[in-house]
């Protein structure tokens, strides 16, 4: 046996602890990793972090060394080729680094934020200079990804081996052109995309390599800037609003070159003004050899030369794979359809056409023509569209697959009933957008959007206006003026209908039918009035300007005494229209309160009295109603008064418009116009600035949203079947009657959540509002949010979207699996809770966000214990927001769906169960923005 093993027992230190009980978290991994394992780390970590590491150990700075010295591409901007690379560059550090990676090929994201010109001895700063002499320390680089114009002309000169990676956008682009942004492009260089904004170049040369050429806000310096023009390779050429030579022969190389580009995808020419029918001369020349076959994508914007031969040419010979094409006004025309329908030839490809398009920069620009002229941009003067319905029905018999239609600005079409033929059905198409075509007929547009059958979108946009006042008692149809409207004189067309102003007319009496407040009684006397009556009854009134005032004043001052219960004689609501004073006798009633807008401008906020003159045969109506609203005696006998006193004792207000043609001033309220939709498929409506009254849900199963902004005189929904319609915004509609379309929406059976946006234009009762919505009859958990910000923030509004789903979900996981009380709002649950809270846990919930207060009152259940809850394991802190930010921020929380809350709230849901107090399957939440309460809109980019 060998000697035996002594054990020798280690003395520890007071303050040395033992290895066994050193702790997982304080070893350090990353030095016991080999350096190939980090170097493939690095490749999936931005190069700043990466740099970074070199002064943690020794063992990761000779890592890193090693990363640099054999890698090949590099991003500075980590990806995010939007932003700037990291500030704190000089040119010996930037030497420095690059000399540190003698291998690198591809250099991306070098988009410094300022590159000094030249070099200032004595000074260290960033310069051009110091930029190309750390790429040339790169033996070999390929090519270099950046967004400054002096850089990039400086690599061309310098450096013209190395390619321009990626798509170069330059950063300072601006209109007026800004004349320090200079770029000179030589011939052949070697870049692929070029994106040039507000720059100055002398000419656009020979580049074979480049596939796509942007130029918007460009001025071409040089007089024949196209004289070397020739990209075989291009495949997308736009040309947006650039100065260039006013002659149009000087345009001539420029589409020869790109008939040359046989992969010329996408060609767009916006103010370009080459010489007319030279498209089609070049397409009849090339077309043989490819020219202009493999479009995909054709616009033409505000081109005064261009002529309907070039339009159609391009079209034809594209054919075949002919996506998208854009048309300027001036070819939007019947003809143009007609040829095209002869070609008889077949698009399978074809989804979007834009009749009348007008380029963004002319429609938002606030300059004129002739200041857009004398920043060298080419002189057009744009006219409307002259398409007709009988053009309108060739489009869909020429591009029968047309998803995408918009059409802006076309006077002269009426019917689109009559775009319907049996060889034009409309059958694929998906989305329309209706902008200015202020002659269309609103009931035959909703007859024609009834027998659209794939419609899923419809855009309304200064659309259907309202007549201005006192339009329909002179013969006139909306929107008309007094002289006759170009789109209501008879087309171009042989088979035109010519009596428009007849069936405007027609569709006056049609509309004012359907108002809820017209009477047979004032309809049959309107109709009994003959022309020489109608205008013996304007004279009339007329008369009455010139009346004397003494009289007046003091019945109008004994009338002020009882002005407030005058109010009921002749309600607000009621669509009056008075004429003259034969057969008529007079009421008084006060003025109501309305809000100044540009169509209203001598309308008062204080209640005047006015004298109106009504039917005789009529006064027993108003006399009943006003037995029904129980008004005082003293309001009877001041109408008494009124009835009985001559003629010339009262003063008259003119109330008559400024913005009519007409100084009638006779009153009238607006013109009722209906909108009717019914659609197998129709998923959501979008109304801007249109003079809709009245949206009527008829018949749209697959409705899922109302849009509607700035829509002056809209006042009513009606839903009668809509189930899933889920979301509605009403934005600065100054005449909207909230409670009549929250009570609709409330109304809807409970087979979604509903969420109602609406910034309203005057001042709201939030007590009776939040009394009316709380004790109603409706089958919903309902929240009410007022949001104060001023401008509008909208980071409640886009949140709430989150978590009043999960309320629900929570709710119908209950009922359904859990055996949870349902609760009910029937006539009879009304009347055992007649009083606050009416059968409901209600509760305020009050904050700030971003400066701003907002308070929310709602019976939501579960929602204050998910608040007040710790965050979870499920936590997610990648999310801005949190409680101080919003009103309720369930990521941060953790709480990602209805079964991770349930657990968070378990103890709350056991005590409502004890309780027996039920919960509703669907919730409905009420935004409701106050920053337009005064009358005057905020601007705000969200809507």
């Amino acid at each position: 046996m060998g000697p035996r093993k002594k054990n020798v027992k280690t003395c520890l230190m007071d303050n040395e602890i033992p290895e066994e009980t050193v702790s997982d978290e304080t070893k350090d991994y990353m030095n016991q990793l080999s350096h190939e394992v980090l170097c493939h780390i690095f490749r999936y970590l931005p190069l700043q972090d990466i740099m970074c590491m070199e002064c943690l150990s020794r063992k990761l700075k000779e890592a890193v060394t090693l990363y640099l010295r054999v890698v090949r591409v590099v991003d500075l901007c980590a990806g995010r080729w939007w932003e700037y690379m990291p500030s704190g560059f000089t040119d010996s550090s930037f030497l420095t680094l690059l000399k540190k990676m003698p291998d690198v090929e591809q250099l991306y994201g070098l988009h410094p934020r300022y590159l000094e010109r030249r070099r200032v001895r004595g000074h260290e700063a960033f310069s051009i200079p110091g930029v190309l002499e750390a790429l040339q320390a790169c033996p070999n680089l390929v090519g270099v990804e950046t967004s400054h114009l002096e850089l990039v002309e400086s690599i061309w000169t310098y450096m013209p081996h190395v390619h321009i990676l990626g798509k170069f956008r330059n950063r300072n682009g601006a209109f007026p052109i800004p004349p320090e942004n200079k770029l000179k492009i030589p011939i052949g260089a070697k870049i692929q995309t070029l994106h040039l904004v507000g720059v100055n170049v002398p000419e656009v040369p020979c580049i074979p390599m480049l596939r796509h050429l942007y130029m918007k806000w460009v001025r071409l310096t040089k007089p024949q800037p196209f004289k070397d023009f020739l990209c075989i390779s291009l495949r997308t050429f736009v040309m947006r609003n650039c100065a260039g030579p006013t002659n149009s022969l000087k345009y001539v190389p420029l589409v020869t070159g790109l008939a040359s580009a046989r992969n010329l995808e996408h060609l767009e020419m916006v103010r370009v003004p080459f010489l007319g029918g030279l498209i089609q001369h070049v397409v009849e020349d090339s077309w043989r050899s490819g020219g202009f076959r493999n479009l995909h994508t054709i616009v033409l914007g505000a081109c005064k030369n261009a002529l309907e031969v070039d339009l159609g040419y391009l079209i034809i010979t594209a054919a075949r794979r002919l996506h998208e094409v854009r048309i300027q006004p001036s070819l939007t025309k019947d003809g143009v359809f007609s040829a095209l329908k002869m070609a008889e030839l077949e698009f399978p490809q074809f989804e979007t056409l834009h009749l009348g398009y007008v380029d963004e920069f002319l429609l938002q620009s606030r300059m004129a023509n002739a200041d857009l002229v004398k920043y060298g941009l080419a002189d057009v003067v744009e006219n409307p569209g002259i398409i007709t319905d009988i053009g309108m029905k060739a489009v869909n018999e020429v591009f029968s697959c047309i998803k995408y239609l918009a059409i802006y600005n076309c006077p002269h079409l009426h019917n689109p009933y009559n775009w319907v033929s049996d060889h034009s059905r409309w059958t694929r198409l998906v989305d329309i957008n209706l902008v200015r075509c202020h002659a269309l007929k609103l009931d035959s547009f909703g007859q024609f959007i009834e027998l659209l059958p794939s419609l899923e979108f419809i855009s309304l946009d200064q659309m259907f206006r309202e007549p201005p006042k006192g339009c329909a008692r002179v013969g006139l149809s909306a929107g008309t003026g007094i002289g006759v409207s170009s789109a209501l004189v008879s087309n171009q067309n042989s088979n035109n209908d010519n009596d428009n102003n007849a069936q405007n007319n027609a569709n006056i009496h049609d509309n004012n039918h359907h108002h809820p407040d017209d009477s047979d009684e004032e309809n049959d006397f309107r109709q009994d009035l003959q022309p020489g009556e109608q205008q013996f009854a304007a004279d009339a009134l007329n008369e009455m300007e010139d009346m004397g005032q003494e009289d007046g004043e003091v019945v109008a001052e004994s009338g002020q005494e009882t002005a407030a219960h005058s109010q009921a004689v002749i309600p607000v609501e009621v669509d009056e229209e008075q004429a003259g004073p034969s057969g008529l006798q007079r009421v008084v009633k006060p003025t109501p309160i309305t809000v100044h807008d540009s169509e209203s401008d001598d309308e008062e906020d204080s209640l005047e009295l006015q004298e109106v003159w009504i039917p005789k045969n009529s006064a027993r109506r108003y006399s009943e109603r006003e037995e029904k609203t129980g008004e005082s005696a003293q309001s009877r006998e001041l109408s008494e008064v009124a009835k009985t006193k001559p003629r010339h004792a009262m003063k008259r207000k003119r109330t008559a418009d400024k913005s009519t043609s007409t100084s009638d001033p006779v009153i009238e309220d607006d013109h009722v116009q209906v909108l009717v939709l019914k659609s197998k498929n129709l998923v959501g409506v979008t109304m801007t600035n249109c003079g809709i009254t009245d949206l009527v849900l008829k018949d749209c199963p697959k409705m899922m949203f109302i849009h509607a902004t700035r829509c002056r005189v809209l006042k009513h929904l009606k839903v009668e079947n809509a189930p899933i319609v889920n979301r509605f915004d009403y934005a600065q509609c100054k005449k909207l009657n909230m409670d009549q379309v929250l009570d609709q929406i409330l109304r809807m059976p409970p087979e979604r959540n509903r969420i109602i946006y609406l910034r309203p234009m005057q001042q709201v009762d939030t007590l009776t509002l939040e009394q009316k919505l709380f004790s109603g009859p409706y089958p919903y958990h309902i929240c009410i949010i007022h949001e104060f910000s001023n401008p509008p923030n909208v980071r409640n509004k886009v949140r709430i979207r989150s978590w009043m789903d999960t309320i629900a979900n929570i709710n119908q996981e209950l009922i359904k699996y859990e055996f949870f009380p349902e609760a009910s709002r029937t006539e009879e649950d009304l009347k055992k809770c007649p009083k606050y809270p009416w059968g409901r846990d209600i509760y305020t919930l009050e904050g700030v966000v971003d400066g701003a207060p907002y308070s929310m009152i709602s019976d939501f259940p579960w929602l204050r214990s998910l608040r007040a809850a710790e965050p979870n394991s499920f936590a997610r802190y990648d999310f801005e927001d949190d409680e101080e930010s919003t009103i309720y921020a369930p990521r941060r929380k953790g709480q990602l769906s209805a079964d991770i809350c349930m657990e968070t709230i378990g103890e709350e849901i056991s005590e409502m169960r004890q309780m027996k107090r039920g919960v509703f399957q669907r919730v409905v939440a009420i935004f409701i923005h106050y920053c337009d309460v005064n009358g005057e809109p905020v601007e705000d980019d969200y809507i």
